[in-house]
């Protein structure tokens, strides 16, 4: 199993390219279901998700090309690849492919929406909560769907099609409005969707099936109304840059120090991270290429943070920063609204010498003067970068073990560390 060795000490700078977002290339791809017709993706990323998804995607009978490679002058470049439903030859998820990843479960809403039924496995994912389905399937209901749960299976059918309705989340959920805005395209009738999630992986989706033909206004905003169509056809769209890598390495080069330019990041995906890292002493300037990080020879001041949906702080964000603040001169105090489970990147921080307590929800971070190098072990997606971020300022070497969570949604972390000045390799078996 690989694992990734980190000598710390070493400033950052140079330019580092932000590659497209994951959080907005799954739904995209899903999305490929609706329509019989091509959808042709650009600034796909090169991720372990995005490659399991499209096997699942395959297993429903979605053809999948890429454009030939283009070698960028940094040896990182993005790709156009090509999703063609012409027929959908199953709508059964099987439990072996959705347990691997949770967004795959997602195929319910088009499937359901363009054939009339589909079989989806209840899913896995990462340990960081129970994350229920229960959103999804009242919302579905609400569109007409009728649907039972069997044997580990989530068994949906709309024989006559969906019809538009009214859906009020309890809560906000990115994963639900995603699903719940795929199959209203195909529905019947005028969907309005309240208290919906207002991330930028909302408005790219939004933006995308709008480009298939479909009728939606509101997104990025509260209320999302849809009006349906009978069909839709293929599109190009962009996939919009990942606001999680963007702020997970402008938290690398807070960390360690140093200056980058964080090639092809939007500021106004993240503007509540940046505005915490500028509280903190960093210097944040968006230009016209990007947004550039500074810190050389300023302390990092303690920020204390609450996790909220966009456009609050990203919990995707949290363990990063968490990493971040144990430098800090002082403390801090971040808490965890959105998944209960989440701070399991604290026992591994602690082997670093990080000093933090728990209480509740509140995890408290005292900054120490220096951190230590040790052998830590990856939880989840994001506590693993922050292991990262906190080994390139430890005092010699950190070993991360179990980086395969780093592979789902980092496209080639250490090349782009390393290409700023990093002491980071890859170390196989």
């Amino acid at each position: 199993m690989d694992r990734i060795r980190i000598v710390g000490g070493a400033p950052l700078s140079g330019t580092l390219p932000i590659s497209g977002a994951k959080n907005a290339a799954l739904p995209l791809m899903i999305a490929s279901l609706l329509t019989s017709e091509t959808l042709s993706l650009e600034n796909l990323p090169h991720l372990a998700d995005v490659e399991q998804l499209t096997r699942i995607l395959g297993n429903h009978g979605v053809d999948f090309s890429v454009d030939g490679r283009r070698p960028s002058q940094n040896g990182l470049y993005p790709r156009t690849a090509h999703f063609t439903a012409a027929r959908i030859v199953d709508t059964t998820a099987p439990y072996e492919l959705v347990s691997k990843m949770r967004a795959s479960f997602w195929v319910i809403g088009p499937l359901l929406a363009r054939m009339g039924e589909a079989k989806v496995s209840l899913p896995g994912g990462c340990a960081i909560g129970t994350r229920p389905v229960d959103l999804f399937i009242d919302g579905l209901r609400a569109l007409g769907a009728e649907i039972d749960i069997e044997n580990g299976y989530v068994l949906a059918r709309a024989p006559k099609g969906l019809t538009g309705g009214r859906f009020e989340f309890p809560k906000v959920s990115v994963g639900a409005t995603h699903v719940l805005m795929m199959a209203a395209t195909l529905a019947k009738g005028q969907t309005v969707l309240a208290n919906a999630a207002r991330e930028p992986e909302i408005v790219n989706l939004a933006e995308c099936l709008t480009a298939m033909g479909a009728r939606i206004e509101g997104a990025g905003t509260s209320t999302i109304t849809i009006e349906g169509v009978t069909s839709l056809s293929g599109a190009r769209c962009g996939v919009i840059p990942d606001r999680i890598e963007t702020g997970t390495y402008a938290m690398a080069v807070a960390m360690a120090g140093g200056d980058v330019l964080l090639e092809g990041a939007r500021p106004d995906l993240l503007q509540s991270a940046l505005d915490t890292l500028a509280q903190a002493g960093v210097e944040v300037s968006p230009t016209n290429s990007g947004i550039r990080i500074a810190r050389n020879g300023a302390g990092i001041e303690p920020v204390d943070v609450t996790t909220e949906p966009f456009p609050g702080f990203p919990t995707d964000l949290q363990a990063q920063f968490m990493g971040l603040m144990t430098r800090a001169a002082g403390r801090s105090r971040i808490t965890e609204t959105i998944f209960e489970n989440r701070f399991m990147h604290v026992q591994e921080l602690a082997r670093l010498g990080a000093r933090i307590s728990l209480a509740g929800q509140t995890a408290i971070v005292d900054g120490v003067e220096r951190l230590k190098g040790a052998p830590v072990m990856a939880t989840d997606l994001r506590a693993s970068v922050s292991l990262v971020i906190a080994g390139l300022a430890a005092e010699g070497e950190t070993i991360v073990n179990r980086v395969y969570h780093l592979d789902r949604g980092f496209e080639r972390l250490e090349e782009k560390l390393s290409g700023c000045g990093a002491t980071i390799e890859r170390l196989s078996g």
